[in-house]
């Protein structure tokens, strides 16, 4: 630090400070603006600084929802030109998401013009659409003029702009909000005005209400798009209390009968804020990747409504259970989370619960009233002053006209005068009694300024009347007023009364104020298999050296001659129905899997199998055979190395397959066998058979497996299970089936070497 102050290259301007300090302070001022002017709204009025200075300036521009038009270019440069000193691209999306229906539930912006669409697509450039303010923006702004709220500087100290605005409703949680600030993020539902109006009432008459009493009035989200929300009750209650949580929201959807027994699925709503166009794409992913193997087809059929059209993949599908499958797979169900993290008082974050949210809208209600009706007092205090002048100037007509006539200064000698000041009311022209002149004042410099712009047609006794009724009208208004401001409980009443107008201009009476979004419980339903749905019919499954696969229809004779590719020819070949699930073994220890019934017909060639599956050149096929849920499978590699697995374990779900086997360096996986009985028999390369206990092999899910047979050189050839008391089998030479029932001589412990084949063991080394 003493070597910095002493450095030559720091003028005596400068400061020198630690760079941790430096940085975190200014690292701290950067956050505290983006929290307080960017991404956090203030709980009074539910707004955002840029939202804000948009529905100012529109204010300034006259724009009011029975005018015309401006052109959203000119818009967007006043706010940033008098206001908001950021991006014009980012203040005109910002005001295009205002004027977007099915982003706000209650938009602030009427636009003209293409504003974007629920597909996703952006809004055309700013100088080809118009803009104007909404009713409810309107509302928003009532007050603004009467000193409702305070006033700052502007960015460069030129203009004023208000701090907050009036707020006439709930507009933070009518609208929602959501942003990312420093550390801190905010995300909160849109509302119904009409429920959060009776909720604000209830309130009212007892502000120790309960956030679980609120929820009789405000049972969840309203969103813009409609919608089912499906999270219970309590869990809706208790994000509401915490502030924070999550709400599970559903597409809209009825079952359309096309006659002849077939139906389709139409989707008329679909959850808030996912683009209609990507949940297309998403669904027909879902389709190709047969995740939901009860749809066939997706379509849009939209035109200013939403309409997408699912085709089930059979009349007999439920459409129940396909829409649950689609739930889980698909942005057609969705989760909203919740995050009421806000300005409470317009400088500090904090995380609120219902009631605290619109308890800070009240108080702030019953201020904005405070003020306004001061404001008004004042207006009143200026008008009887002028008022009171205006009377005194009639009942000394004469007097005013001669000063006014013959006076070089008419003002100073209207205020030095002395004038008479006591009157009698009169309730029509014709009881109108002059006054009597017993008192005695001098008029203010207002007063005298007032008279002297006084025009000559007003000299009526009709307009002496009218300003007498005037003046009693604005006295009992000021008098009213003084009530109100001494009273706290007509105060609440006088706000109550505003909100009930504002229900009855907003609310479910209103064009577009009815729910939109309903409630319902989520029935949850498991994912139906595809071969649940398909029908069961018989084929023969051919696979060719190859790997050339096949189905053809009906059990067809396996002996029967069928046509391969030059150089290629029969491996596999077997009876199947549709509704089985092929696994494919490779000499990797990998298991694919297959479903018959998308199986290439047999007309042609096939298709390579490599292509239905991800499986790699170097791996070869080692078995092909129908899945049989339960059954245990023996698995072994040319090391000599193997195990047990279920045959439930092994089916995979993806196109990747599922490793099971696992092999090193030159060993690959050879044998696959299904587990039929008590003993295991293994044959070596080298022709020596061994015999154990099947008790001796573990089960297991994956792995390496255990030693079945020590050799010295080469390695597995086969190995099979079987049951000791039937003897252990196998083809001759010669292709006749012989069994050997005494096999004392090869019975051993797993792992040792065994003894060599009996007479006649095919010369292949295998069981079979």
């Amino acid at each position: 630090m003493d070597d910095a102050l002493d450095d030559p290259n720091i003028g005596p301007g400068s400061v020198a400070e630690p760079l941790r300090r430096a940085i975190g302070e200014r690292y701290l001022t950067y956050a505290l603006s983006t929290i307080m002017h960017r991404a956090l709204p203030d709980a009074r009025d539910g707004l955002k600084p840029v939202h804000r200075r948009i529905l100012y300036a529109m204010r300034e521009l006259r724009l009011s929802s029975t005018g015309g038009f401006r052109k959203s270019a000119k818009i967007a440069g006043d706010v940033m030109g008098n206001y908001h000193p950021h991006g014009d691209a980012a203040i005109y999306d910002a005001m295009a998401r205002l004027a977007q229906d099915f982003a706000v539930r209650y938009p602030l912006v009427d636009g003209q013009g293409n504003f974007g669409n629920i597909d996703g697509d952006n809004p055309a450039a700013s100088r080809y659409t118009e803009a104007r303010m909404t009713p409810v923006a309107e509302a928003m702004l009532e007050g603004l003029a009467e000193d409702a709220v305070d006033f700052r500087d502007n960015y460069d100290g030129t203009l004023r702009e208000p701090v907050v605005l009036p707020a006439s409703f709930p507009h933070l949680l009518a609208n929602g909000a959501s942003g990312i600030a420093v550390g801190m993020a905010t995300n909160i539902p849109p509302h119904n005005i009409g429920e959060l109006v009776d909720a604000c009432l209830h309130l009212i008459k007892a502000p120790d209400a309960r956030d679980d009493t609120l929820l009789n009035y405000i049972p969840g989200p309203d969103f813009p798009t409609g919608g089912v929300v499906v999270e219970p009750r309590e869990a809706i209650a208790q994000a509401y209390r915490t502030g924070r949580g999550s709400i599970r929201l559903r597409a809209r959807w009825h079952r359309e009968d096309l006659g002849r027994g077939q139906w389709q699925v139409v989707v008329t709503e679909i959850p808030y804020q996912v683009q209609k166009a990507k949940l297309i794409e998403k669904i027909a992913e879902v389709i190709q990747t047969k995740k939901v193997p009860l749809l066939t087809d997706v379509r849009d059929e939209s035109a200013d409504d939403v309409r997408l059209i699912l085709e089930p993949r059979s009349k007999n599908v439920d459409p129940e259970v396909l829409m649950g499958m689609l739930f889980r797979h698909s942005d057609l169900e969705v989760r909203f989370g919740l995050n009421m993290n806000v300005l409470i008082d317009g400088v500090t974050p904090k995380v609120c619960t219902l009631r605290q949210v619109l308890r800070a809208f009240l108080d702030f209600r019953r201020e904005v009233l405070i003020r306004r009706s001061r404001h008004r007092m004042e207006k009143i205090d200026h008008r009887l002053e002028v008022v009171e002048g205006l009377i005194v100037a009639f009942l000394n007509l004469d007097r005013v006209i001669d000063i006014i006539r013959y006076d070089d200064a008419p003002k100073a000698a209207l205020m030095r005068e002395v004038w008479g000041q006591d009157f009698t009311r009169a309730t029509s022209e014709a009881d109108y009694v002059a006054p009597a002149q017993d008192q005695a004042g001098e008029l203010s410099e207002v007063q005298a300024e007032a008279i002297l712009n006084m025009r000559l047609r007003s000299l009526r006794r009709l307009e002496e009347m009218e300003l007498l009724n005037e003046r009693d009208a604005l006295m009992a208004e000021r008098a009213d007023l003084e009530d109100l401001l001494e009273d706290e409980g007509r105060q609440w009443q006088a706000i109550a009364d505003q909100l009930r107008t504002v229900k009855k201009t907003f609310g479910p009476e209103a064009p577009g104020g009815a729910r939109r979004t309903g409630f319902a419980e989520a029935g949850e339903v498991e994912d139906v298999p595809l071969e649940a749905m398909i029908d069961r019919e018989p084929i023969t499954v051919v696979c060719s050296q190859r790997g050339w696969i096949r189905a053809m229809t009906g059990h067809i004779d396996l002996n029967r001659e069928l046509k391969f590719k030059d150089g290629d020819g029969p491996r596999f070949m077997f009876h199947a129905e549709t509704t089985d699930r092929l696994l494919v073994f490779t000499s990797a220890g990998r298991f694919y899997t297959l479903s018959a019934a998308n199986l290439p017909g047999g007309r042609g060639m096939g298709e390579p199998l490599r292509l239905m599956v991800d499986l790699p050149n170097e791996s070869e096929i080692v078995d092909l055979f129908i899945h049989r849920p339960g059954r245990k499978l023996l698995v072994a590699s040319s090391a000599g190395d193997g195990f047990v697995v279920s045959e439930d374990e092994v089916v995979a779900q993806t196109r990747s397959g599922k490793q099971v086997l696992n092999v090193r360096g030159e060993a690959r996986a050879r044998v696959c066998r299904p587990v039929d009985g008590d003993h295991v028999a293994v044959v070596g390369e080298n022709r020596k058979v061994l015999v154990f206990p099947l008790a001796e092999l573990p089960e297991m899910a994956r792995g390496k497996g255990v030693r079945l047979q020590r050799y010295k050189d080469g390695g597995l050839s086969d190995a099979r299970t079987f049951t000791l008391a039937d003897g252990l089998s196998w083809r001759d030479p010669a292709g006749r089936t012989r069994t050997e029932t005494d096999l004392t001589e090869w019975m051993g412990k797993r792992a040792t070497a065994g003894r060599m084949a009996p007479r006649g063991f095919p010369r292949d080394n295998r069981f079979t």
